[in-house]
């Protein structure tokens, strides 16, 4: 597996000039978990970047049913993966199916490189984003302040998990 940093120039997380709430909600990105041997990764349009404990972090959020969960969970570190619209297919394809059932990466095109801290960011991206996780916590309905969040997103009960990473490492596409 070819490495990161021989397609990707190495960025300062304060140097990053993206608009993340159009960069994740709208152009959604891909998270991926797990080891260079082993990685799940799935589309995601919810999130965000900003400051924790005054660390530059990314927060990301999965449900318990999705495979990806368990990689999140299970690893020290997870990544980001941004595209432009030309890959809008394989961020369909990779929100759609299940790496439980398919090879996600064989059936996507997709091309995996790997990170300084043996995490994938893919080669088709235009920015990856690796995070070293610092916190997790389940969403708790008790605590919804939006009347009708639980019916709307959570018909099935099934709270996200919340993770919050400190970037340690932000690629651009050279």
């Amino acid at each position: 597996m070819q490495k990161i940093d021989e397609l990707f120039q190495k960025t300062e997380p304060r140097h990053l000039t993206d608009n993340f709430i159009k960069a994740i909600g709208d152009e959604w990105m891909l998270i991926t978990a797990g080891t260079p041997d082993k990685f799940n990764t799935m589309t995601a349009s919810w999130g965000t970047i900003g400051v924790f404990w005054n660390k530059p972090v990314a927060i990301c959020f999965i449900r318990p049913t999705r495979y990806t969960f368990e990689f999140a969970s299970n690893n020290e570190f997870f990544t980001l993966s941004f595209f432009t619209e030309q890959e809008r297919d394989i961020l369909n394809f990779c929100g759609t199916k299940s790496g439980k059932n398919i090879d996600k990466i064989a059936s996507s095109g997709l091309r995996p490189l790997k990170t300084p801290y043996n995490n994938i960011g893919y080669e088709q991206s235009r920015l990856c984003i690796e995070c070293k996780k610092v916190y997790y916590d389940d969403l708790n309905p008790d605590h919804f302040l939006m009347h009708d969040a639980d019916k709307k997103f959570y018909p099935k009960k099934d709270y996200h998990r919340m993770f919050i990473g400190e970037i340690v490492n932000c690629y651009s596409k050279k």
